[in-house]
């Protein structure tokens, strides 16, 4: 045998204890493929159902989530948008109504410049009216003093 091992050759001997280890092997298939094997199998693919039903499912999730940032987004740049055309509005807004009280004031203030003048040109004539009288009643007392006696009218 050692012979006929070296040579290459392998010697297999069938006896009874393989018919009946092949036989065994036969019914523990037959009997554990419905009580172990099926069910392990249905586990594994249910399993692989849900991985994918997740994955799926993130998938779907990603996607709406990128819609819903995609409409913030756009969302955001029309408030954007509408916040800048309000801005301008009231910066224009502004500006008219500063120059309205601009061009008020100036009409305020040149009517009181006005008004003031016409004041000191009342009050210069009314004092020239006053030193005019003065100025003869002076000129008669200084021509009285002398003269030395009282000058007519």
């Amino acid at each position: 045998m050692l012979g006929a091992a070296m040579s290459g050759g392998i010697s297999i001997d069938f006896d009874k204890t393989f018919v009946l280890q092949m036989g065994i092997f036969a019914l523990l298939i037959v009997v554990l493929k419905p009580l172990l094997f099926d069910p392990i199998l249905r586990v594994f693919e249910e399993r692989e159902k849900r991985t994918e039903g997740a994955r799926a499912e993130a998938r779907s999730m990603q996607e709406e989530a990128g819609q819903l940032l995609r409409r913030y987004e756009s969302e955001l740049e029309r408030v954007h948008r509408v916040a800048a055309e309000e801005r301008d509005h009231l910066r224009a807004e502004t500006t008219k109504l500063e120059a309205q009280i601009l061009r008020d004031a100036r009409v305020v203030s040149t009517r009181i410049v006005d008004e003031g003048r016409k004041k000191v040109e009342t009050e210069v004539s009314a004092i020239r009216f006053d030193l005019g009288r003065q100025t003869e009643q002076i000129s008669r007392e200084v021509a009285a003093r002398v003269l030395g006696r009282e000058v007519s009218r």
